[in-house]
């Protein structure tokens, strides 16, 4: 029998980042591939990620936290999910900050600047073509040669990479609306040179201060939004000389604070978490799971 079986949850989104978060803490479960692609199937609670909190493997966590995208592969982090489960967190025990593990490191998460709003710190980016990981060498990963249509009229060309937890590629549109992310997306996202597969971003620079994005997300597809997106854009962006070290991202599902700190490279990411409603899972979803 499946661990998520009858089990809770509570379904949640990150300005229109579709999450659902299961507390595993009390139990020593992992959560397979087959099973959360079963949660997310139709007759399931479909997410664009699956929040799972595993025990804490060190001292001062709160939990190590296994995310998984729609399709059941794994991502090592996701910004608006840390978000959703921190303010669950917080309304639970009256704590205003928090420090969870995940693949990608060590995460603090805090409340503020408003009641409202929560803060994740994710970290400092990577830059290195290996650190992506991308199939070849460039030397400099503020662009990159690779393009999708025709050779002497490309559809999209020149992105930038960045990973943040996450690999991530920026091209850079006048906009973001005028190009069927739905069908470049995927093709995009499993190109050979990213060995891992990449989010795909599409930003347009409003002005220094203001950048508008969409996102087909890596295992996931076309989201209404994309947190570590939004931290990749911004970082790409100042390293382009295009924008400020703080700006104001949008996306399809809301606004996101981004500030890339001067002192110890770390990127925070700022925005609300919106709660839906709690429910348990129906067993009958894992039947066929092994």
């Amino acid at each position: 029998m499946s661990a998520l079986a009858n089990h809770s949850f509570s379904k949640m989104n990150g300005i229109g980042n579709e999450i659902v978060v299961v507390d595993l803490r009390d139990r020593p479960a992992a959560v397979t591939a087959e099973e959360a692609r079963a949660v997310a199937s139709p007759a399931g609670v479909p997410y664009d990620q699956l929040m799972v909190l595993q025990p804490p493997r060190l001292q001062g966590t709160e939990a190590f936290i296994r995310i998984y995208n729609s399709d059941g592969s794994e991502a090592a982090a996701c910004g608006n999910g840390m978000r959703c489960v921190a303010r669950l967190l917080f309304e639970r025990t009256g704590q205003t900050q928090v420090t969870y593990e995940t693949r990608a490191g060590l995460l603090n998460c805090w409340q503020g600047p408003s009641g409202d709003l929560y803060t994740v710190d994710m970290g400092p980016p990577k830059f290195g073509w290996k650190d992506i990981p991308l199939a070849e060498e460039f030397r400099d990963t503020r662009s990159i040669e690779l393009q999708i249509g025709p050779i002497d009229a490309p559809v999209l060309h020149t992105p930038s990479v960045v990973n943040m937890g996450n690999p991530h590629a920026i091209f850079w549109v006048d906009d973001v609306n005028a190009y069927d992310l739905v069908r470049f997306g995927p093709l995009l996202e499993n190109h050979p040179i990213f060995l891992e597969r990449a989010n795909i971003t599409l930003a347009h620079i409003v002005d220094h201060d203001h950048i508008t994005i969409r996102t087909w997300e890596r295992g996931a597809g076309l989201t209404k939004a994309c947190g570590s997106a939004a931290c990749a854009t911004a970082v790409a962006a100042a390293r382009l000389k295009r924008a400020n070290r703080i700006v104001q991202i949008s996306l399809p599902g809301g606004e996101l604070g981004i500030e890339w700190r001067e002192r110890d490279d770390h990127v925070l990411m700022t925005g609300t978490a919106t709660f839906e409603y709690e429910g348990r899972f129906d067993p009958a979803l894992f039947a066929s799971v092994a």
